[in-house]
């Protein structure tokens, strides 16, 4: 009776692998299987999953162009950036450095953490059409769980010292890279002048969630066209087109 029972379970179980078994499997591969060219690329985004139905629903997705912008006395970004122990990671899709507990930023007297940072290639936001070579984004979150995320242009000039520690231990390919001995501060990034431009936005990238509070700083940053060419040699291409503007309003100080 015993080995019945145990043959009858068997193939049940077997039965339910067969039903089962391939749409699971095709559910996984379209929430994580979405890149920046072909049929994954960013106009087929909010199709690929029901995860990204925002990507193509959504009216305030980002990145945008800054222009038509209104005047606004916009409070100052209060920056609180500690050393961290470098973490870089080539996640398939960009290079990401990793940022430890403890470092935030101050908006009008909200505090959000940073949580990481990373590059697009080329700037993923425009100015009036005009395009960067790349754009970094430190993405950073409150206590209530709100997104702040401040954009940064680089432009080609002479060779950052900052950048250049980065650079100098990315992960050509996918995977993750500890570098012993070695903390940065991301303090070093943003350029003197932090006027910026604020508005609605979203994620760039799947599943493109709304509610992010952007920030973008209007003057760019240095760095080499060695520099532009090492990045690129690894991710060139990895930038959302811009996403129409709707009825939100881009301010600017």
């Amino acid at each position: 009776m015993k080995s019945i029972r145990f043959l009858v379970l068997s193939f049940l179980v077997g039965l339910l692998i067969i039903v089962v078994g391939p749409d699971a499997k095709s559910i996984s591969r379209s929430s994580t299987d979405w890149g920046y060219n072909g049929a994954t690329g960013p106009s087929s985004w909010g199709e690929l999953s029901s995860e990204f139905a925002t990507c193509k629903q959504g009216l305030q997705q980002s990145p945008v162009d800054l222009k038509s912008t209104a005047s606004a006395n916009l409070p100052p970004i209060e920056f609180n950036y500690k050393y961290t122990p470098f973490k870089v990671i080539n996640n398939g899709h960009t290079l990401q450095v990793e940022y430890a507990p403890g470092s935030s930023i101050a908006l009008a007297g909200k505090q959000y953490e940073l949580l990481q940072f990373h590059f697009h290639a080329p700037s993923e936001h425009s100015i009036d059409g005009k395009t960067y070579p790349i754009e970094a984004h430190l993405v950073h979150k409150s206590q209530d769980g709100k997104l702040a995320v401040i954009g940064i242009f680089m432009k080609e000039g002479r060779e950052n010292s900052f950048i250049q520690a980065l650079w100098s231990n990315l992960p050509e390919s996918e995977g993750e890279n500890q570098v012993r001995g070695i903390s940065i501060n991301a303090s070093a990034m943003p350029p003197a002048n932090k006027s910026y431009y604020n508005y609605p936005g979203s994620l760039t990238t799947p599943p493109c969630s709304e509610g992010v509070n952007w920030i973008v700083l209007k003057t760019p940053i240095e760095v080499s066209q060695e520099q532009i060419d090492a990045f690129k040699s690894i991710y060139n291409g990895n930038a959302r087109p811009v996403q129409p503007l709707n009825s939100r309003e881009i301010q600017v100080n």
